[in-house]
C-alpha cells in the first residue's frame, strides 16, 4: 500500500521539478533575449550617433537609447551616451524651450541616477556623516575618475535646464554644480574638449555677484585645452564678450570660427558645424544683443 501511495507523490515531485526547470529555462532565454536586444539597440544607437550631423539620426539614436534604457537602467554605457545625446538634441536641434528643458532635465536625471546608484559611490555615501545634501556633496568631491562622464552630463544638463530660469534657481544649485565640475577638473580636465572649463565660463557669466573676469579666465582655459573645438570660442563670445559689452571682440571671434573648416576635425565635426551655425545666428542678432 505504501508502495502504491509513493508513485503519486513521486509523480507530483517530477511535475514540480519539470515546471521549475521550464520556468528557469524560460528565464534564461528571456535574459538572453533581453541581453541580445540591448546589444542590438546600443549598436543601432552608436551607429546613428556617428551620423549626428543629421538631426534625424540624433532623434533616432535617442529612440533606440530610450528603449535600451527601459530594459536596463543600470548600464553605464547606455546612461552615458543617452544623457549626452539628449543634451545634443536639446542644445543643437530643438527650438522650443519647453522641449529643450525636458531633454536637459531628463539627461540630468539619468546621469544623476548613474552616479548615485554606483556601488562604490553608494558605499562611500553611506559611510559619510552629515545631512543628506552634505553627504552627497562630500562624496562627489572625492568621486573616482570612472564617474567623470556621468557627473559631467549630470551637471551640464542640469545647468542648461536652469539657464533660462530665475537666477535664484542657478544660485540654489551653485554648490552642487561647482563641486562636480571642480572634481572633473582635478581628474580629467580635458574631458569633452575642456568641458568643465567651458562650463564655468558660461556659469560665472550667469551667476549674479560673481566677478565677470572669472568667466574670462575659464574660457581662456577651455580654449587652451581644446582650441579646435568651436564651442569654446562661440560660447565665449555669446556669454563673456556680450556681457562685457565688447562688441568688437564678439564679432572678431565669431567671424574667425565661421571662417574655419569644420571637417578638419572629424571626431567633433558635427558639434563644430552646429556651433558655426550658432555663430552665424549670433552675428545676425548683434544689434539686438548690444543695444
Amino acid at each position: 500500500m505504501k508502495f502504491i501511495l509513493f508513485f503519486p507523490k513521486l509523480f507530483i515531485l517530477i511535475l514540480c521539478l519539470l515546471k521549475s526547470w521550464q520556468c528557469s529555462s524560460q528565464k534564461i532565454e528571456l535574459d538572453y533575449a533581453q541581453s541580445q536586444n540591448i546589444d542590438f539597440l546600443i549598436a543601432q544607437a552608436k551607429m546613428l550617433w556617428e551620423q549626428r550631423s543629421d538631426s534625424t539620426a540624433v532623434k533616432n539614436a535617442n529612440h533606440f537609447l530610450g528603449l535600451a534604457y527601459d530594459v536596463d537602467q543600470n548600464n553605464p554605457e547606455i546612461l552615458s551616451l543617452y544623457s549626452k545625446s539628449l543634451f545634443f538634441q536639446g542644445m543643437f536641434l530643438e527650438k522650443d524651450n519647453k522641449i529643450k528643458d525636458s531633454l536637459f532635465l531628463k539627461g540630468s536625471e539619468i546621469s544623476k541616477t548613474a552616479v548615485l546608484s554606483d556601488l562604490a559611490f553608494k558605499q562611500k555615501l553611506n559611510n559619510s556623516i552629515g545631512d543628506s545634501s552634505f553627504k552627497i556633496i562630500s562624496t562627489l568631491s572625492e568621486a573616482p575618475k570612472e564617474l567623470v562622464p556621468a557627473m559631467y552630463w549630470w551637471a551640464t544638463n542640469k545647468f542648461w535646464h536652469l539657464n533660462n530660469k530665475a537666477a535664484i534657481e542657478r544660485i540654489n544649485h551653485r554648490e552642487l554644480l561647482e563641486v562636480i565640475m571642480h572634481r572633473i577638473i582635478s581628474l580629467e580636465p580635458e574631458y569633452e574638449q575642456g568641458g568643465a572649463y567651458r562650463f564655468f565660463g558660461v556659469f560665472y557669466s550667469r551667476i549674479p555677484g560673481v566677478e565677470l573676469n572669472q568667466s574670462k579666465v575659464y574660457f581662456g582655459k577651455a580654449i587652451t585645452s581644446a582650441e579646435n573645438y568651436f564651442g569654446n570660442k562661440v560660447q565665449k563670445s555669446e556669454f563673456f564678450y556680450q556681457k562685457a559689452g565688447d562688441k568688437s571682440s564678439f564679432l572678431t571671434l565669431l567671424q574667425s570660427v565661421i571662417n574655419l573648416d569644420a571637417s578638419i576635425y572629424p571626431e567633433i565635426m558635427a558639434e563644430n558645424m552646429f556651433y558655426q551655425e550658432r555663430a552665424k545666428l549670433l552675428l545676425k542678432q548683434q544689434d539686438t544683443l548690444f543695444e
